[in-house]
Formats: structure tokens, sequence, C-alpha cells
């Protein structure tokens, strides 16, 4: 009997020291994933969002457009300068017309223009070059932009974080971590996101600048050299 009473009140000592150990533990902090972070953002997150998306879709269209027209040419201006002093125009023509880049077409338009003054034969290839450069560079602005308006919008989400601060200290009339962390959150993650996607489309917009810069340094050495071959003749 006394045994039994030790076991059961030993039990009683036990039961009771894990409750107390399970109210003195601190509960586990919720984990907090990514996209759920993202969204304690707020709506600024939404445009956001849409920048981002639109300043990748814009960088693979032009990268995949300006590495189309960055293929080796090295053989070409050989090839014409070959053409051209066998008086096989139609055979250069011919070719330049296969190649379909920037540079062929803008060759096309002066081998059209042979017969005419130099001056012409330049300035129609220079015309070309320019409608070429232009293709080229269509919607790189954009990114500028996106470079410029989205450190704006995370701003503005500072703001709205703010805002949302003071509306809820003003509501409990207590300043407390509960009360201020969902205006912290808005404040903290928009500003991020918008500085980090205002510095990825800038470094995207100069890569793509780089890459048209090379082309059309290019393209400006091999229409000299064209211009040259031409003279050459009459040298």
């Amino acid at each position: 009997m006394i045994t039994l009473l030790i076991q059961d009140t030993t039990q009683a000592i036990q039961d009771t020291a894990n409750a107390v150990n399970q109210a003195l533990t601190p509960p586990a902090p919720e984990e907090l994933h990514f996209i759920d972070l993202l969204f304690k953002g707020g709506w600024v997150m939404i445009p956001l969002a849409f920048l981002a998306f639109l300043a990748l879709v814009i960088f693979v269209e032009r990268y995949l457009t300006i590495k189309k027209a960055t293929k080796d040419e090295s053989n070409l201006m050989g090839q014409i300068r070959s053409y051209i002093h066998s008086g096989n125009l139609d055979g250069a023509m011919s070719l330049l017309k296969n190649n379909n880049s920037p540079l062929s077409r803008m060759l096309q338009k002066g081998l059209k223009r042979i017969g005419r003054p130099i001056k012409d034969i330049e300035g129609a290839i220079e015309n070309v070059g320019k409608l070429e450069v232009s293709k080229l560079e269509k919607n790189i602005s954009i990114l500028g932009i996106v470079a410029g308006i989205a450190p704006m919008l995370g701003f503005v989400g500072t703001i709205v974080g703010v805002i949302t601060i003071f509306h809820q200290v003003s509501i409990k009339g207590a300043i407390e971590i509960g009360t201020i962390s969902g205006g912290l959150y808005t404040k903290m993650i928009t500003s991020a996101s918008g500085l980090i996607i205002g510095i990825i489309a800038y470094v995207l917009y100069h890569i793509l600048n780089i890459m048209v810069e090379k082309i059309i340094l290019k393209m400006e050495t091999d229409a000299i050299d064209f211009i040259d071959l031409l003279e050459e003749p009459s040298k």
C-alpha cells in the first residue's frame, strides 16, 4: 500500500514537472517561406513583380536577337572583295542576301549604289546602318526605365509601411512589436525588392548596350573597308 502511494506520488510529481516544462518552453517559431515573405510586402509587390517579369522578357528577347546579329562574319568582307575585284556584283549580292544580318543588309545597299558618287554610297550605307542599329536597340530603353522605377516603387512601399504602423498605433494606443510588425514587413520587403529589381535591370540594360556597341563598331569598320574597296580602282 505504501509502495503504491509512493509510486502515485512520484508519477504525480513527474506529470507536474512535465506540465511546468511545457508551459515554460517557448513555442517553436513559425516557419516563414520566401513566397509568404513576399506576400507580406502588400499590394506594392504586384507592380514590382510585373516590372521584374517585363525586364526578364525584354532581356531574353533582345539578347537572342542581338546574339543572332553577332554571328561570325570574319570571311564576309574577304568574299565580297573577291567578287568585286572579279566584277561579279551579282555573286556578291547573292552572298549578302543569303547572309541576312545587319551588316549584310547595310552592304547590300552599298552594292546597289555602285556607279554613283562615293558620297551617295556612304550616305546610303549610313542610313541603313542607323536603321539596323535602331532595330537592335528596340525596347532596350525600357530596361533603363525599369531600373529607375523599381526603387521608387520600393520607396512607395516604405511610405505605405510607415503609414500602416502609425495607423495601427493610433488604433491600439500603444507601441508594441505585434502592432508595428506588419508595417515593418511592408516597409523593408518592398524597399529591398525594389532595389534588387532596379539593380538587376540596370545591369541587364548595360549588358545589352555593350553588345549593341560591339555590333556598331563592327559595322562601322566593315563599312569603311567597303568604301575603301570601291575606291581602290581609282587610286
